[in-house]
């Protein structure tokens, strides 16, 4: 349908159906009903190598991109998020930052900077900010010391940043960890479908 919204979700959790899933599954219900069209990719079922700070990506100036060595799915992702209008990035914390699935996939966004041997210092190659970005994060620790003591939702927004969306707004589940398997909350499931909505108004 022409106009419609695209939303993809990159999911950086270790397990399926889990705390940050069911949030991100209710933002994206809540994108869906207001008619954009949703997608969802779960890294941990990608093949993305690691980077090897080789550089070549961000060799030349003046692209959407740098290319990348590596032939694996990992282009195929940013041109998805590219065409899309508004994204949700979404992780646990393990051991006080995103999982070692959105680790990989974050280093790997090199590729929107310039930064030539020499340099002092990389440039964001699209100074745009014209998607829309979601943050979710889940935690062992309660929300506030989650924000507080990880730098978590600040790695995932500078993320969002480089891929050209401006975040609008952050879910931070905290205690998630009380039990093998703990639903969130209503008060997580309404803020989490009022987001969702933000994300494509």
């Amino acid at each position: 349908m022409d106009g419609q919204k695209r939303v993809v979700a990159i999911i950086g959790s270790c397990r399926r159906g889990r705390t940050v899933d069911t949030a991100v599954e209710e933002i994206l219900a809540a994108a869906a009903d207001c008619g954009a069209a949703v997608t969802r990719i779960y890294l941990r079922d990608q093949a993305i190598e690691f980077c090897t700070n080789c550089r070549a990506c961000t060799q030349r100036e003046g692209i959407p991109r740098g290319a990348c060595p590596h032939a694996d799915d990992m282009d195929g992702i940013l041109d998805e998020i590219e065409r899309t209008d508004a994204l949700v990035l979404a992780s646990p914390v393990n051991f006080g930052t995103v999982t070692a699935f959105m680790k990989k996939f974050l280093e790997r966004l090199i590729c929107y900077v310039f930064w030539p041997w020499g340099a002092a210092a990389p440039k964001a190659r699209n100074s745009r900010n014209d998607k829309r970005a979601v943050i979710v994060v889940s935690s062992a620790a309660p929300a506030l010391l989650t924000r507080l003591m990880t730098g978590t939702t600040g790695i995932l927004k500078k993320a969002a940043g480089l891929l050209g969306a401006k975040t609008v707004g952050v879910l931070v589940i905290g205690c998630a960890a009380l039990a093998e398997r703990r639903d969130i909350s209503a008060g997580v499931r309404k803020k989490a479908r009022r987001l969702g909505k933000r994300l494509v108004s």
